[in-house]
């Protein structure tokens, strides 16, 4: 299904941006300047941009060649120029991402759980897979079989996704509150791995903190170097707010260590933004 591969194109891979491939950085380039021009870029522009990044010609082209199979990129020509444009799916799937990836607000305990409760027919195993894939991506985690749970702010882009999927008739949502027995923080350490998204966004800081000591340092700085930090960090970025549905903060520790991943890509957005846009432009 072409949503199912845009959503893994937009956040698939590890999220260092040392090791993102080039099309996860033409993801981020047109999710960041495309839309205010129908979606749609020059491929001639695109290899120029991608260069600032060190990605060659022929890696571009690949890229887009894949993106375009997996249906987010379609072929369209404007003014003569050759070029490619966001698909439909695509441009629903960069709405969802917009967000999730800039939301700064955590949940709170007191706006409950999203509970996701499915049966599906052994006979139709494959919309299991397609279903679970999916709450997974969204950043549920799995409290008991056939019981999957997330902050409640997840409701309106869940029941999206079930009817996007045809999967609505498999799944019931509920609102939640946890009421008795067990320690929530507890478990919330067996429902997500809070382990791997530590050391995720650990990693994320020990990329990105140089970067704003760097950027700290400057009176001014040029649109070229803005462009490509900020392509960096936000390829690097934009996978974590998946992982990390917005857990509640009551349950987290008090240093944890996403808190400080978040104001350093907020720090480092406010500071690049503005010059990288116009070195595009």
């Amino acid at each position: 299904m072409a949503i199912t591969a845009a959503g893994e194109a937009f956040t698939d891979g590890d999220s260092g941006a040392r090791s993102a491939q080039p099309r996860q950085f033409i993801v981020t380039v047109y999710g960041l300047y495309a839309r205010a021009d129908g979606g749609w870029l020059s491929v001639a522009s695109l290899i120029a941009l991608l260069a600032d990044l060190d990605i060659d010609e022929p890696a571009v082209r690949s890229s887009i060649s894949r993106l375009k199979r997996r249906g987010i990129l379609v072929a369209e020509r404007r003014g003569g120029a050759a070029g490619y444009a966001l698909s439909d799916e695509g441009l629903a799937v960069l709405r969802e991402g917009d967000e999730r990836i800039f939301r700064r607000d955590r949940s709170t305990l007191a706006e409950g759980w999203l509970l996701a409760v499915f049966s599906v027919p052994e006979s139709e195993r494959n919309k299991r897979h397609v279903l679970r894939s999916q709450l997974t991506r969204l950043g549920f985690g799995t409290a008991a079989p056939g019981v999957w749970i997330a902050p409640a702010h997840l409701h309106e882009a869940t029941a999206a996704m079930l009817r996007q999927q045809d999967l609505d008739g498999y799944a019931d949502l509920f609102r939640a509150d946890h009421l008795a027995f067990g320690d929530v923080a507890g478990k919330m350490r067996r429902w997500w791995d809070l382990d791997e998204l530590e050391r995720q966004y650990a990693a994320f800081l020990d990329e990105h903190e140089p970067v704003w000591q760097r950027w700290k340092r400057k009176r001014s700085g040029e649109g070229r170097e803005a462009f490509v930090d900020y392509v960096r960090v936000l390829t690097a970025w934009r996978r974590l707010p998946y992982l990390d549905p917005g857990l509640p903060v009551e349950l987290l520790p008090s240093d944890w260590v996403g808190t400080r991943a978040a104001d350093l890509f907020f720090a480092l957005r406010e500071r690049l933004a503005e010059g990288a846009r116009d070195y595009v432009s």
